[in-house]
């Protein structure tokens, strides 16, 4: 072999050399244009939240084909108000239901009771005994209801328009036999009013709102195949 031979495949070596080395500085490295790796939606809420069942459900949330008629009909209507000084200290009452009930969280439970607090105080002031049937229980729901009829039997009409919602805070919470009782006060400002059959406010200012706090007790049966928390007291402080 001559010297020209001996120089090609020097030549040729190192230039084979190079390439492997350009190659092996760029393998495995991100040019920009790879799809970048798959990541959960920041704002979607793990399957736990998604799915949990213990906020108050509201009346339209029924299953496809079911009247609300037929689900209410199926609840267990005949949950009571808890009985007089059988509450116990908050964090007692609230680890108490979660014992019987895993699936309760207090901020899941709180935002049902907002929407449930809107819903209740709108379907008083229209008089919709389909909304407060599926959110009260028998009791509260024959007296809502008396004061409706009694206030149609007057002429009268009554408007309520919430205003700012201020606080919704979880006061007391206790379990009674299989019974879960939670009872929340609401500040909000209001703006109610009451017409007579001529139109004319004959009660409240419709230029004015005012706060009110109002203490709702809510109760579901522990376990219950029914997720709805229904209303079965309302007071106020003293």
């Amino acid at each position: 072999m001559g010297d020209s031979g001996f120089f090609d495949i020097i030549f040729f070596a190192v230039v084979a050399a190079v390439l492997v080395y350009r190659l092996r500085s760029v393998l495995g490295k991100r040019t920009g244009h790879e799809p970048p790796p798959r990541q959960r939606e920041p704002f979607a809420p793990p399957p736990s939240e998604a799915t949990r069942d213990n906020v108050v459900t509201m009346p339209e949330r029924q299953r496809p084909g079911e009247r609300a008629e037929d689900r209410v009909e199926a609840r267990e209507d005949a949950i009571e108000a808890p009985v007089p000084g059988a509450a116990t200290d908050l964090h007692g009452g609230i680890a108490r239901i979660k014992a019987a009930d895993p699936s309760f969280d207090p901020d899941g439970f709180l935002e049902g009771a907002g929407s449930a607090f809107e819903a209740v105080v709108a379907a008083y002031a229209q008089g919709d005994s389909k909304t407060l049937r599926a959110l009260l229980n028998k009791e509260m729901f024959d007296s809502f209801m008396a004061a409706i009829e009694e206030r149609r039997e007057r002429g009268e009409t009554h408007e309520t328009t919430i205003v700012a919602v201020r606080g919704v805070d979880i006061v007391d919470a206790s379990l009674q036999g299989r019974t879960a009782y939670v009872t929340v006060k609401f500040v909000t400002e209001q703006i109610n009013v009451t017409r007579d059959k001529a139109g004319a406010i004959i009660d409240g200012d419709s230029t004015k709102a005012i706060e009110i706090t109002d203490i709702w007790t809510f109760a579901r049966t522990a376990r219950s195949s029914d997720p709805n928390w229904l209303l079965v007291k309302t007071d106020s402080p003293d």
